[in-house]
């Protein structure tokens, strides 16, 4: 059981670290946004429209790996010291 809460937590991290990316490639619900609120479009990309605007907005896919990468390692270490 531990290793399937593990594992769906996995892929729930990833569909969401997918839909902040520019790759979001599915169109899973309508035009006004997931539950009503416009800031959840069905096109995903939601780091560039909070890059938008700023210096960092060139960087957009670095910016993300390295979120990426960040969150990552927290949630490993964090799932180590909860699976002892």
């Amino acid at each position: 059981m531990k290793r399937f809460f593990g594992l769906s937590l996995a892929v729930l991290i990833g569909a969401i670290l997918l839909y902040l990316s520019r790759f979001w490639v599915f169109d899973l619900w309508s035009r006004p946004g997931l539950f009503g609120w416009k800031e959840l479009s069905p096109n995903g990309g939601l780091l560039g429209r909070w890059l938008r605007g700023t210096e960092l907005a060139p960087f957009e896919l670095l910016v993300w790996a390295v979120g990426v990468f960040l969150l990552l390692t927290w949630l490993q270490k964090a799932w180590s010291r909860l699976n002892l």
